[in-house]
């Protein structure tokens, strides 16, 4: 691999350089989708925060592997754009809501990190890309589950 293409790499898997912090990588490119998601959902809408999640889930899945597989490592901590994919699908119902986005962020944070159920299988069982990014896109799917039920019935 030429150094050109790991750098493209190393910039979407670490999501801009935020996976690379040396504490709370995961919880550091979370941190960082908001804005994007955030400028998403004011200028364009719940559709657009929908599909900007369904591409960085589709593009993750073999950024992540190459980029491990050029570190040599299953699953890399610095690799974030699985937290991106992830925090990106909690976000789809927030709106522009600052409360529904905290919510949002915690709920995704708690759910990765515990790895409840069906995240805790597709972290252990699957390899490669689709291993790296698949518990993150259904700890997404919890977290948002919750925030449309938040929005719908408590706010």
């Amino acid at each position: 691999m030429h150094n050109a293409q790991f750098k493209i790499l190393e910039f979407l898997a670490t999501w801009f350089y935020s996976g690379k912090s040396p504490k709370a990588p995961g919880t550091c490119g979370s941190l960082a989708t908001l804005p994007f998601v955030y400028a998403l959902a004011h200028f364009y809408g719940t559709y657009a925060v929908a599909t900007f999640a369904l591409i960085v889930t589709l593009i993750g899945i073999p950024v992540a592997e190459k980029y491990a597989r050029a570190l040599n490592k299953k699953d890399p901590g610095q690799i974030v754009i699985d937290e991106v994919a992830g925090q990106s699908i909690a976000l789809i119902f927030a709106g522009t809501n600052l409360l529904l986005f905290a919510c949002a962020f915690l709920l995704f944070r708690l759910f990765d990190i515990s790895k409840p159920w069906i995240v805790g299988w597709a972290d252990k069982k699957l390899n490669g890309g689709i291993g790296i990014m698949l518990d993150d896109v259904f700890a997404g799917m919890f977290a948002a589950v919750l925030i449309y039920l938040l929005a719908v019935y408590v706010l």
